[in-house]
Order: structure tokens, then C-alpha cells, then sequence
């Protein structure tokens, strides 16, 4: 069994998938780890090659596109640790095509399958429960902080429904921000976050709201344990009806 190298990035990751594909006799065999610069340390280094990366996953999408769908939302999950499972199962993908999403007795694809699906069923969850709020200038503004780095997409999923609208998503947790302004979309760090001030009429609206909350509920039915469940209390903070109860 070899050990290699990699320098931590996505395109790195691809790159030695697809050194492994063509001079391994047996890639799925291969262990991988990202680079730390010590001394001492083990491994053959793979420098990262965006083009063998851009080609390999081109194939990917075309072979398997199942498998490069999971291998996205893979690394939206910004799971550490699994470079070995992850190599191991882009191996397999190119192998077996689709079919390798089925393979759940390997562990490596289960892992891999497993983190994915996390991360796409908090973007479904994000996109119900996400919530914009109007600010005097008249743009909408909506924080969060998911466990995964899901604002690309997300921000991708608002833009074709509040195209009429110029907004803002801040992932809290990152730091990261998508702006829709003139049907252009833009991601981006920030660095300082300063909340800026609500509108008269938001103001209104959320009072409104809370109090439609509070009076709707009939207290000998209310059961919090199952509202953690259905909605876990790490997604409360932003959820304009959990502000005042």
C-alpha cells in the first residue's frame, strides 16, 4: 500500500484521483493525506495539476455524474480526515460508473455517501427556513450558520426565485457572503460585520409574526421535544418566531 501527498485543495485531491487512474496498477489501494511540512514526514507528494483535475472530473460528470453529484456535495461537507475514502471511491466511480453509489457494503463509498447526503439535506432544509429580512435601504438580508459551506448553492437556488429583489446571505460562521444585485450574482468574504438596520415595516412585520406564533399554538398540545426534532435548536437563532419564547 502507498501513501501520497496532496496539498489540500479540491483541484490536489482530483489530481492525484487521476496520477492513480493512470500509472497505479491498483489506485483504490492508495492512501492519501494532505501535506503538513514536517520532517520526518511519509509519503509521495503529488503537485496538483488543474488541467489532469479539470479533465478528471469532466469524465466524472460524464461516466458518473450520480457519483459527481455526490462528490460535490462531499466537499461542501468540509469533512476532514477522509482523503483515503474519498480517493477510493472517485477510483471506484470511474470504474463501475453509477453503480458505485450501490456499493454501500465498501466502506470507503458508504463514508463518502453518508457525509454527502448530510450536507444536500441541510441545502433542502436552508431553503425553507432561511429568512430574509427587509432593511431600510429596501434589500433583504438573511443569516446562518449551516454545519456545511452550502452558500453557493444556495445562494444559486434564490437567484432564479428572488430575481426582482437585490439581497444578501451571510453564512455567519465563515464569514462569507452571495449578493444578488442587478441579476448578477457575487460571493465573497467579509471580513468586519457590522448588522445593518431593519426597515419600519419589517419591524412590524416580525412583531406581527411572533404574536401569530405565540397566540395560534394550543398550550396543552405543545410538544417541544418534538420541535427540536423536526427543527433542531442550533437553527433557531435566525427563525424570527424563536426571538422572544
Amino acid at each position: 500500500m502507498s501513501r501520497y501527498l496532496y496539498d489540500g485543495t479540491v483541484e490536489g485531491l482530483l489530481s492525484v484521483a487521476a496520477r492513480m487512474l493512470a500509472e497505479s496498477s491498483e489506485p483504490e489501494q492508495a492512501t492519501l493525506d494532505e501535506r503538513q511540512n514536517t520532517l520526518f514526514e511519509d509519503g509521495v507528494f503529488i503537485e496538483t495539476d488543474a488541467a489532469a483535475a479539470e479533465m478528471f472530473f469532466s469524465r466524472l460528470r460524464q461516466e458518473a455524474p450520480d457519483a459527481a453529484h455526490t462528490f460535490y456535495f462531499f466537499i461542501l461537507a468540509e469533512k476532514e480526515g477522509m482523503e483515503t475514502s474519498l480517493l477510493r471511491y472517485l477510483i471506484l466511480a470511474l470504474r463501475h460508473g453509477n453503480k458505485v453509489n450501490g456499493n454501500l457494503a465498501d466502506a470507503a463509498v458508504r463514508d463518502i455517501i453518508t457525509v454527502a447526503r448530510k450536507a444536500q439535506r441541510e441545502l433542502h432544509r436552508f431553503k425553507g427556513i432561511l429568512r430574509f429580512e427587509k432593511l431600510r435601504d429596501g434589500a433583504y438580508l438573511a443569516k446562518m450558520e449551516p454545519d456545511h459551506n452550502i452558500l453557493q448553492p444556495l445562494a444559486g437556488y434564490f437567484s432564479s426565485r428572488l430575481r426582482a429583489e437585490d439581497w444578501f446571505i451571510y453564512d455567519v460562521r465563515r464569514r462569507t457572503a452571495a449578493r444578488w444585485h442587478s441579476g448578477t450574482l457575487r460571493l465573497g468574504t467579509i471580513e468586519q460585520f457590522t448588522a445593518p438596520a431593519l426597515s419600519e415595516d419589517e419591524l412590524r412585520i416580525q412583531a406581527l409574526w411572533q404574536t401569530f406564533f405565540r397566540t395560534i399554538a394550543i398550550p396543552d398540545r405543545k410538544n417541544f421535544r418534538l420541535q427540536k426534532s423536526n427543527m433542531p435548536m442550533k437553527y433557531w437563532r435566525y427563525l424570527t418566531e424563536k426571538q422572544e419564547l
